[in-house]
């Protein structure tokens, strides 16, 4: 490429006097190997203990009961990673998730992850900025699993995003008083939709209030965790 002062770099083909990719690799390879990397979905952890003073308007305080805590949940990916992670980045920014994801995220509650007791309902986390995007992805992975679809979470103040609070205190404290509930939480255990996961405080706060108004087991699921530690 016209350098003039040419170095054997040790990478490439010719360096290495062989070739970089294997002579036997295939579509089917390729295919197997995207395969792989959207199975790398994982755990959200409930949280338990509540930092002190964080909130005054939900009134939630020390160590949160079991029947206020939600159920270990999933993430679909991580974001922006090589498996989903790329078609759930474009989706955010479209407003609009795609089918491939509705279809990864009820594969994925149906048949490796089998939540017990099975969910009866599906709901989801309310947004301001973007009202439509969250709840229209869990009404579509409602009618994939045969589940109804009831938004009875509300959004009753905006707050600042999680990603810029400094610290647990203030990503619990950005969400004191943001959610309540609107309407009859119906029984039973709910499935409880969000695109993002990172802090896990989201999660947390929904659930409580769920549980305060009588829903069952609340196990939450994400498209994309954000958090370098999940």
């Amino acid at each position: 490429l016209d350098d003039p002062a040419p170095k054997p770099c040790k990478r490439c083909a010719s360096c290495r006097r062989r070739p970089i990719v294997d002579a036997g690799f295939t579509r089917a390879s390729a295919a197997k190997a995207l395969q792989f990397l959207r199975r790398s979905d994982g755990t959200i952890t409930p949280r338990q203990q509540i930092p002190k003073g964080a909130f005054s308007v939900t009134n939630l305080r020390g160590r949160l009961s079991p029947e206020q805590r939600h159920e270990p949940g999933r993430y679909l990916c991580r974001w922006a990673d090589a498996g989903w992670g790329k078609l759930v980045e474009d989706g955010k920014h479209a407003g609009s998730f795609d089918d491939d994801l509705v279809d990864a995220v009820a594969g994925l509650v149906r048949d490796r992850w089998r939540p017990e007791p099975r969910p009866a309902w599906v709901t989801c986390v309310p947004s301001n900025r973007h009202p439509n995007l969250v709840p229209d992805f869990a009404r579509r992975i409602s009618q994939r699993l045969g589940l109804p679809f009831h938004p009875v979470l509300a959004k009753t103040r905006d707050n600042e995003p999680q990603k810029r609070q400094e610290n647990g205190f203030h990503q619990a404290h950005n969400l004191d008083g943001a959610f309540g509930i609107r309407g009859r939480v119906p029984p039973g255990g709910v499935l409880l939709v969000d695109d993002i996961v990172d802090s896990g405080w989201t999660f947390t706060v929904a659930t409580a209030l769920l549980r305060q108004a009588g829903s069952g087991p609340v196990f939450p699921v994400a498209l994309a965790t954000t958090s370098p530690g999940a």
